[in-house]
């Protein structure tokens, strides 16, 4: 059974979380994400925020180029 990507819409057999909002993406969509230039500092304030206990943290927000 597929699901839809909540970024591109397409068909997906396997997807992940955003780590800068709380879109379940595709393997491509994610792999255009993890080459983005914020994606180490998404990444970083989402592991802060677990770390401290917040395991609903919303993400720092899609950057409009993605």
């Amino acid at each position: 059974m597929n699901s839809k990507c909540d970024r591109c819409k397409d068909d997906a057999r396997c997807m992940t979380g955003s780590f800068f909002n709380t879109e379940m993406i595709c393997i491509p969509c994610n792999i255009k994400e993890s080459n983005h230039p914020y994606y180490k500092r998404a990444k970083d304030i989402e592991m802060s925020e677990v770390r401290r206990g917040n395991y609903n943290f919303e993400g720092i927000g899609k950057p409009n180029d993605l």
